[in-house]
């Protein structure tokens, strides 16, 4: 697979590389620093999304297909699934670009569950803009 390689559907939202201080006892990546990658990878498309800030209700159907190396490089790819009242559903695909080589897996996949908050961190509507307090 070529470095232009986005799964259908999908936009690269976070590309990161996996370091040692991140492994486990086996020298493997630790499956929550992927999902933290995942979160952040979430948050920031469901943000753009709504044009505000969003909070993360729910991480579900996370499967690992995958162990992640040091030296690779993470790319988390998202698609917005499903929008409702104040909350969205963000698909979520990570692969691992294996280090020192063009080879490419799928490592990862998940939906999160966002929800568009106001400044109190109250719900709001996902296509209401969130007030600035600035004058018109």
């Amino acid at each position: 697979m070529s470095d232009a390689h986005t799964p259908e559907g999908m936009e690269l939202t976070l590309r990161t590389l996996a370091m040692p201080a991140d492994t486990n006892a086996s020298g493997d990546i630790f499956g929550g620093w992927v999902m933290s990658q995942m979160d952040l990878a979430a948050a920031i498309r469901a943000n753009e999304r709504c044009n505000g800030r969003t909070v993360t209700i729910a991480a579900n159907e996370i499967v690992f297909k995958k162990p992640v190396k040091v030296g690779d490089t993470l790319c988390v790819y998202t698609a917005v699934d499903q929008v409702g009242r104040s909350s969205m559903v963000i698909r979520i695909e990570v692969w691992a670009r294996r280090a020192f080589s063009a080879q490419r897996e799928h490592v990862t996949e998940a939906r999160f569950t966002m929800v568009a908050v106001d400044e109190a961190g109250k719900p709001r509507p996902v296509d209401e803009a969130p007030e600035t307090g600035a004058a018109e």
